[in-house]
């Protein structure tokens, strides 16, 4: 289980360490088990005030709206999200930033202090987006069917997650704009200036900017 916890937008620079950034996330879910769960988004009518008791009480995940995930969800996690996850495996994308404030850790010990890990509760009340509605896995926009299945899973401002399923050769990359591929099934070759490069699941591969198109 994920800590309950939430990231601080790039408005909030009061809270955010210098020369770190905020961080807006998004998961694409590869697998789950018997009780895999994510939590993301307050209930409707949350505010500080019962959250704050919830802490106290130990009740944080009855102030959490959830859904039981399934392989080839993605979820996007907008920054003053409250979120956690639970037997489950992700792929996830998000910005270069690792400021995360607890509210929870499900009674979580630390197994190299032998404590409990601390909590950062006015940090995380100050960044939450109480407006936040239920977040629910998106609905993917289908981009292009041939020569293969291209779906736009999350766009924002600061990232776009898009998936290719298929089994014919297509172009990736773009010059100009940096790109990283990730095999979450099968296996295929890249190639690019008459080399090419073979990869299977779990692989990853970046595309500098200067790259531009290859096959």
């Amino acid at each position: 289980r994920l800590s309950v916890q939430v990231h601080p937008s790039d408005a909030h620079k009061e809270l955010i360490p210098a020369g770190d950034t905020g961080k807006d996330e998004a998961w694409v879910v590869l697998s789950e088990g018997p009780e895999a769960r994510i939590y993301a988004g307050l209930k409707a009518g949350s505010c500080e005030q019962d959250l704050r008791q919830a802490i106290a009480n130990g009740t944080v995940p009855s102030q959490l709206t959830s859904f039981a995930p399934k392989p080839g969800n993605g979820v996007f996690i907008p920054a003053g999200t409250v979120h956690s996850l639970s037997d489950v495996v992700v792929f996830e994308v998000q910005e270069n930033s690792d400021v995360t404030f607890r509210l929870y850790d499900w009674d979580h010990i630390d197994p190299r202090s032998g404590q409990r890990r601390p909590l950062q509760v006015n940090e995380a009340i100050a960044c939450i987006d109480f407006k936040q509605s239920a977040i629910r896995p998106v609905t993917p926009s289908k981009e292009q069917t041939q020569p293969v299945l291209r779906e736009s899973l999350v766009q924002c401002a600061h990232f776009g997650v898009i998936r290719l399923t298929g089994e014919n050769p297509f172009v990736v990359g773009k010059v100009g704009m940096p790109r990283t591929l990730v095999c979450l099934e099968g296996n295929g070759q890249l190639q690019h200036a008459g080399t090419s490069y073979s990869f299977g699941k779990g692989d990853l591969l970046l595309l500098s900017a200067e790259v531009g198109a290859c096959s």
